[in-house]
């Protein structure tokens, strides 16, 4: 059935989430500290790991750079963080404190689970053939991811299961209609170009970094574009 993979990564970062909230009740506060770090650790390789896949870095650079003036330009961040705030108030009784931190779990865990080859390679494969196989095995990865970042990161994660499932419920229902223009070369650098943003929430996970990372979004449309006229 079409659209089940997506409906079984939305379930399996649910899962996941409420698993690393309950987990997260039971440690101290020094523990969960070292676990953000590690964490933020891994989350940096996993963008390196992405970014690596560019067989053009030229087009990496002027995707994000491209991409970095159309997002402060529609201040993309801004109304990104309002809508987790928006969200994050009312599942925290109106705390300001508890919104900040709902809407930075929400933030990253969306782009980390929407940036990669396999929500968009998975979407089409679903959506043309009713192949749901690379999605599940997505679900079985953002589970467990979302187990250790809401752990962290709170309940903000577990809400991000509505972004996969808008971003790739979408794709598939449109694959045949976008499927023409992800070839391999275009998948390479589009992954390259996540990756980065990835790399970016490791950092600022570790509060080395303030990086606006919502509004390097468009770098993605533009690796896209980039790919097609160019390489």
């Amino acid at each position: 059935m079409s659209g089940l993979g997506t409906v079984a990564n939305s379930a399996a970062i649910l899962i996941g989430s409420v698993a690393g909230l309950i987990l997260r009740r039971g440690l101290p506060e020094k523990w969960q500290q070292s676990m953000m770090s590690g964490i933020a650790l891994c989350v940096f390789v996993i963008g390196v790991q992405m970014a690596l896949k560019t067989e053009n870095i030229i087009i990496t650079i002027f995707s994000l750079a491209f991409g970095a003036c159309l997002g402060e330009f529609l201040d993309i961040e801004s109304k990104f963080v309002k809508i987790g705030e928006i969200l994050g108030t009312h599942v925290n009784n109106g705390s300001a404190g508890g919104a900040s931190k709902f809407a930075e779990g929400f933030a990253s865990a969306s782009i980390l689970f929407c940036s990669g080859a396999m929500a968009i390679v998975g979407s089409i494969q679903d959506g043309l053939a009713g192949d749901a196989a690379t999605l599940f095995a997505k679900a079985t990865l953002d589970g467990i991811i979302s187990l250790v970042l809401s752990a962290n990161l709170g309940v903000g994660v577990a809400f991000s299961a509505l972004s996969v499932g808008v971003y790739q419920g979408s794709i598939t229902a449109l694959a045949g209609l976008v499927e023409p223009f992800i070839t391999a070369k275009v998948l390479a650098e589009l992954t390259a170009a996540g990756g980065v943003m990835i790399m970016a929430i490791g950092t600022n996970m570790l509060n080395v970094t303030k990086v606006r990372i919502a509004n390097l979004l468009p770098g993605i449309i533009f690796a896209v574009l980039f790919t097609r006229l160019f390489a």
